[in-house]
């Protein structure tokens, strides 16, 4: 971690506890498990990816109910963030046109950005403090809002992470049920430079490095209170429209 960064404060999580990253492997969750680390504030910071020893693939449940497990002997969870999400690779690009929708490709899309941690949330909510306050963030993006959306395009990246949305909203309604402090919420990160964002980067946009990102994000978390838990937020805190 840059050195010149301050470190992240995390001081409205009570108790010390366990923080989990989901998608460590990445741009940003890399730097999300820097910055936890970096602020000594947790007994332990578990890291997921695909390449970790207790390995995840958001397309095997069973895999993800593994590292629930794995995460909970740990201790009590204060915070998990899923920093996973799918935009392109060698295969699959962001539509420009309906034309360009395919149905196996679309599929793709909604089974890594809404599926896939609609399926973490299945196995990390319950274990999450029934007092005190905790939180699970999942990473959604702000092309996902529907009444912002001006530019049209990428039909599969929006739409998934608006079925993420929702379901990140849906998920924040029984777990207050459950555990009244905790909150659930959908994080926008900003641009960002990583491989998921660089080739698409105009002019006239902040881009962030992921450190950056990955303190601003963790600064919105520490001022959350439950009243914000279903809340759909961007880096700075602030709400954007559905």
């Amino acid at each position: 971690m840059d050195e010149t960064q301050p470190a992240a404060r995390l001081d409205s999580l009570q108790t010390r506890g366990v923080a989990v990253v989901f998608g460590a492997s990445g741009g940003i969750g890399r730097a999300l498990v820097e910055a936890l680390l970096a602020s000594h504030r947790f007994d332990h910071v578990v890291s997921f990816s695909r390449t970790t020893a207790v390995a995840i693939d958001l397309l095997d449940e069973a895999s993800l109910e593994r590292a629930a497990a794995f995460a909970a002997n740990k201790g009590e969870i204060r915070l998990v963030i899923d920093a996973t999400g799918f935009l392109h690779d060698e295969n699959q690009g962001p539509e420009k046109s309906l034309q360009q929708i395919d149905a196996a490709k679309m599929a793709r899309a909604f089974a890594l950005n809404a599926i896939g941690p609609a399926l973490t949330m299945k196995h990390m909510l319950p274990l999450l403090p029934r007092t005190g306050k905790a939180v699970f963030a999942t990473l959604s993006a702000r092309v996902a809002s529907i009444g912002d959306n001006r530019l049209g395009g990428w039909y599969s990246y929006r739409a998934s992470k608006a079925a993420l949305n929702q379901l990140v909203r849906t998920a924040a309604v029984e777990l207050k049920r459950r555990s009244p402090n905790a909150i659930c919420i959908a994080l926008h990160p900003g641009t960002v430079e990583t491989g998921l964002s660089t080739p698409f980067q105009k002019g006239g946009l902040e881009v962030q490095s992921p450190e950056t990102a990955a303190l601003r994000m963790l600064e919105v978390i520490d001022g959350l209170g439950p009243d914000q838990s279903g809340a759909f937020l961007d880096h700075l805190g602030l709400t954007i429209p559905w």
